[in-house]
């Protein structure tokens, strides 16, 4: 299992797959081929059919210019290791072929390439399920930062704090800025309204605070393409930070306290990610969503002061609770539903983290049970559930794309 740096990437939205992914893709094919005049490269199924919605040409573009590139988009085509595949062809003159790579994007801005390896970090934890990790937590009586720290080094923190920074900035940004979302479907951004009124109410309109306008702050600076951190992809990065702040607003908490939840929310979304997927394209939004209401679960439970059995048990009901949860995003765009589930798994994390508190941590079903549960349950959802924007929501609204510009004054 690799370092929570991968899992915690810094970059613009709206897709940590369809977007950060093959940008990340094309400077390395660009890397490797510095006498290419001009590229091709083909995308596949999950890749191909919400693309466009996602700017994944916009990325590619943006990374090969001012080299021309060619796209060809199979939707109804998958590569074998992966619904998120690419082929990539160097150009030189007279079109000749000067190198091929087939690479995929499998979730939260990782690569997978077949044949050659990928510029990633080392496998760097020996533990890899949650029971495994607790068991040495509660032998030696350690919290689960602290092993993540043993593993990672106190450099970490460093990093961390970028983290936690970007985190509060996307939340102020979205907070701040009013207008249309681009992409077609006219969709207003809410998060400013949201608090406003929270604060018009005397700051609390019901126990959750303004935690509901953090969240859709985020997920709208991801939905317009602005700098988030993947928490554990994109289209979830809202969760995360709008618990961590809602705690922020209502228990006296330290920078240090944050970065270690943070810690610890890396280490459930890294394991999730190594036992089962990430990735929307993969496993439905259960993968997105249910991992990011998981670690925002973890974290307010380690902040409101639970064990680390309490914590386990509220990174389990977290995901155990969006189970089977469709990727089946309106008109290819990471819009609708995609910034509401941010609100509401941001609330219902909360709600696991003080019911996990509340109880000894003790549970039958184990949040490794639960990730397995998730992997299967995500491959036997039917390929129009996962990211294809051909099924569910994503066929009962439906609005022709075309160019509206943020009303937002410059």
């Amino acid at each position: 299992m690799k370092s929570i740096r991968e899992l915690y990437r810094i970059g613009h939205g709206p897709s940590s797959s369809h977007t950060m992914g093959p940008r990340r893709a094309a400077e390395i094919f660009r890397r490797c081929n510095p006498t290419a005049e001009k590229f091709r490269v083909v995308l596949y199924s999950s890749l191909a059919a919400t693309g466009k919605g996602h700017l994944t040409d916009v990325a590619i573009r943006e990374a090969l210019s001012p080299l021309p590139v060619e796209f060809l988009w199979c939707p109804d085509q998958q590569l074998p290791l992966h619904p998120n595949g690419m082929e990539w062809f160097a150009l030189g003159k007279g079109d000749e072929i000067l190198s091929r790579w087939v690479v995929y994007s499998s979730g939260g801005g990782t690569l997978r390439a077949e044949g050659e390896p990928i510029e990633e970090s080392p496998d760097i934890y020996p533990l890899t399920t949650l029971q495994e990790i607790m068991k040495e937590c509660i032998r030696y009586g350690k919290t689960f930062w602290e092993y993540v720290i043993e593993i990672e080094g106190n450099e970490l923190w460093e990093y961390l704090r970028e983290v936690n920074r970007v985190m509060h900035q996307a939340i102020q940004r979205g907070i701040d800025t009013e207008g249309v979302l681009p992409g077609g479907l006219g969709l207003p951004r809410r998060a400013w309204n949201f608090y406003r009124k929270i604060s018009l109410s005397g700051g609390y309109l019901v126990k959750e605070g303004y935690m509901p306008a953090y969240a859709l702050a985020v997920a709208e600076e991801n939905a317009a393409g602005g700098l988030v951190v993947t928490a554990p992809t994109c289209g979830s990065s809202g969760v995360l930070p709008a618990v961590i702040k809602h705690i922020e607003d209502t228990i006296p908490t330290t920078e240090p306290q944050v970065l270690r939840a943070i810690a610890t929310a890396g280490l459930i979304g890294n394991l999730v990610k190594e036992n089962a997927s990430i990735s929307g394209a993969e496993v439905g939004c259960q993968g997105e969503i249910g991992t990011a209401c998981a670690m925002a679960a973890a974290a307010a439970a380690q902040l409101m002061g639970g064990s680390v059995r309490q914590i386990e048990y509220a990174a389990e009901m977290g995901l155990e609770h969006h189970l089977g949860l469709t990727c089946d995003p309106v008109n290819g765009l990471v819009q609708i539903p995609c910034i509401e589930r941010n609100v509401f798994a941001a609330t219902r994390a909360l709600d696991c983290a003080t019911f996990a508190c509340y109880s000894d941590g003790n549970h039958r079903v184990s949040f490794d049970e639960v990730v397995h549960v998730m992997k299967q349950t995500g491959h036997d959802l039917p390929s129009l559930y996962r990211e294809t924007a051909v099924g569910g929501l994503a066929t009962a609204y439906r609005v022709p794309p075309k160019k509206l510009e943020s009303s937002t004054p410059q």
